[in-house]
């Protein structure tokens, strides 16, 4: 039996045993001796009589250490031509100090701060210093309209909010203080201050609320580490898809220290002194547990990137980052590649930057289509690993568990379930499904250490939400199937089955057909409504860069793939060709938005799109039909 069979078995069988192992790597005030509470099941805790503080465990016991002068944080900005570097101990002094100035401010164990700030240090030095004071952070992506900010505001109840004069995108500049200042306004809750983070390109007007961050740390006292139960929350960040009242996440300090210092080296194979670098937002999870918590528990120098794969300055963004700051490993969404991809198809930027010592490319966000596996695992030389997991589960459930025992990769597939995660592929009346048979991902009761023990304020929305669809199991809410060999293949979510004349198909798998097409850069397989036979497929494609090939002569070639390898039963008949597709900030593109446009609703644009221009260039392609 493997390293990698032996520690799922154990984790299943003996959870308390596996998780306080894994709790030894963890820097506790009182060590626990009970690893979970079931007694308010299906709501559960985890460590219930252990205390630690998260900051302490990320920065100061590394500099008590003797690594204080390790390199922690690596800031590189390509949009304002900026990098900086923090030591531990340099790290550790900023928060400390910050952490001071929220505590003259009144802020302490438990209360609530909303942290809107782009790509730059300070967002990190906020959520250590919210976390070391016993704070709770709810980190809002910088440039949320005002109306999303407004009901995080009235939902969190803060008492500071941290922002910046502005947010820097290649084209534009975002200013925030407009938008904090509108929230406000349609807020019901008022926090008593606004500290602003002034950016030279274009600071902000300060009324009587607000509080200059270079006032705000002149002359504050260094803060202690406050020591909280692991049970207490650490953050609390709302979903993407958020509608109507926000659905805010917990985390938990314990659990997700626990969790995330284990995955670090068992998953991504990352220890101290690693350069690491997650090409995410902090707005995001990903951002939270890989760039911020996950690197800095375990000692690793994390890499906090302000720009984007492709125009800041070109399609050769990331491997320059990757070859400047000596990167070993790289974790982004398959769009970021696929971006690359589309402007750059023969990688030709590559070949400028030295890559050596760069070992794994980690994909996440969306599922990773075999074509651009291929591209990125032939133009890189190294393994790409694809692992699936969620804003509620805040680490891999899924994944090729590279530092623990690095498996076969199987395009198309997350690889396995990771300890802890009891994965089953259930039909409609939660039956689990035989290998190869599609389904509802859905995860047995309990989550393992990590994953969210509520939303905010809302036990009974948990439970209606995420476990009351199949008794004893958390839905995920993604269809998918387990071969035999045990690896999970993720088709999309379930609301991206679509019923075409009552066969049941995976547009995912619609995609992976027209991925594979050599002048197909990235593309969405939707389910649009018709009258005869419910559901009809509807794809849109983006092109590479330089592809010589007519709409017509495409479109007739993807039918007919699509006909080869899916089958006539999907109906396939209607490709548009777009210029890009509408997507979030994090990368998914928005097939639910899509599908509701095609079929006549009056969708509104979601607050987390990327770039709303992209979605109204669509309305007219997608409400058309033959």
């Amino acid at each position: 039996m493997g390293a990698y069979d032996e520690s799922y078995r154990r984790s299943l069988a003996d959870p308390d045993g596996f998780w306080l192992d894994a709790a030894s790597a963890i820097s506790w005030t009182r060590p626990p001796t009970k690893v979970l509470d079931d007694s308010a099941a299906p709501l559960y805790g985890w460590f219930p009589d252990g205390e630690l503080n998260t900051s302490y465990n990320a920065l100061d016991r590394h500099v008590e250490a003797g690594n204080g002068d390790r390199t922690a944080l690596i800031h590189d900005s390509p949009v304002t031509g900026t990098s900086r570097s923090y030591t531990y101990a340099e790290l550790r002094d900023e928060v400390a100090v910050f952490a001071g100035a929220l505590r003259s401010l009144g802020v302490g164990k438990g209360d609530r701060v909303i942290v809107y700030l782009p790509m730059v240090p300070e967002a990190v030095i906020t959520m250590l210093a919210c976390a070391r004071l016993g704070a709770i952070h709810s980190v809002v992506f910088g440039g949320f309209a005002p109306k999303e900010l407004a009901a995080r505001i009235d939902d969190a109840t803060p008492k500071v909010i941290v922002a910046a004069s502005c947010g820097i995108e290649p084209t534009r500049v975002v200013e925030y203080k407009p938008i904090i200042d509108a929230a406000l306004d349609l807020a019901t809750q008022r926090p008593e201050k606004t500290i602003v983070l002034q950016r030279e390109i274009a600071p902000a007007k300060l009324g009587e609320r607000d509080l200059d961050w270079e006032t705000a740390i002149s002359g504050a006292a260094p803060a202690d580490p406050v020591p909280v139960a692991a049970t207490d929350p650490l953050y609390v960040l709302y979903t993407s898809g958020t509608t109507g009242k926000p659905k805010g996440v917990v985390r938990d300090n314990g659990g997700h220290a626990v969790a995330l210092a284990w995955s670090m080296k068992a998953v991504y194979d990352i220890g101290p002194g690693d350069v690491w670098w997650t090409a995410s937002d902090v707005g995001w999870v990903v951002g939270h547990s890989y760039i911020v918590y996950a690197p800095l528990l375990v000692g690793a120098t994390t890499v906090l990137y302000e720009g984007k794969p492709v125009g800041t300055p070109d399609a050769g963004a990331f491997w320059r980052m990757i070859s400047a700051h000596h990167v070993r490993a790289l974790f982004t969404a398959p769009t970021a590649l696929r971006a690359i991809k589309k402007v750059d198809p023969d990688a030709e930027e590559l070949a400028k930057y030295d890559l050596t010592g760069f070992s794994t490319l980690f994909l996440a966000g969306e599922r990773l289509d075999p074509e651009t596996y291929h591209w990125a695992h032939d133009k890189l030389g190294v393994p790409v690993v694809d692992h699936w997991w969620q804003t509620e589960t805040g680490w891999p459930i899924a994944a090729n568990p590279r530092g623990l025992e690095p498996l076969p990769v199987k395009p198309g597939s997350a690889t396995v379930p990771l300890p802890g995660w009891d994965v089953h592929i259930l039909d409609g009346d939660g039956t689990r499904q035989p290998a190869g048979d599609e389904g509802s991902i859905a995860i047995k009761l309990p989550l393992p250490p990590g994953a969210l023990p509520t939303l905010w304020g809302d036990d009974q929305r948990y439970i209606d939400n995420y476990l009351s669809r199949y008794d004893g199991y958390y839905l995920t809410g993604d269809s998918g199937y387990i071969d035999a060999d045990g690896y999970i293949f993720v088709m999309g979510r379930t609301d991206d089955v679509i019923n075409v004349a009552g066969h049941r198909l995976s547009t995912g798998s619609m995609e992976a057909v027209l991925a594979a097409h050599p002048a197909v850069a990235e593309c969405a397989v939707i389910g649009v409504h018709d009258a005869l036979k419910g559901q009809l497929p509807r794809g849109l494609v983006v092109l590479k860069a330089g592809a010589d090939i007519s709409p017509e002569v495409l479109q007739e070639e993807l039918v007919a793939a699509v006909r080869r390898d899916i089958g006539p039963v999907a109906a396939f008949r209607e490709v548009s060709v777009v210029d890009a597709l509408p997507k979030t900030r994090s990368g998914k593109i928005l097939r639910k938005t899509m599908r509701g446009i095609a079929d006549g609703r009056d969708e509104p644009v979601p607050s987390t799109i990327e770039d709303p221009a992209v979605l109204e260039s669509l309305r007219a392609i997608l409400r058309h039909s033959d």
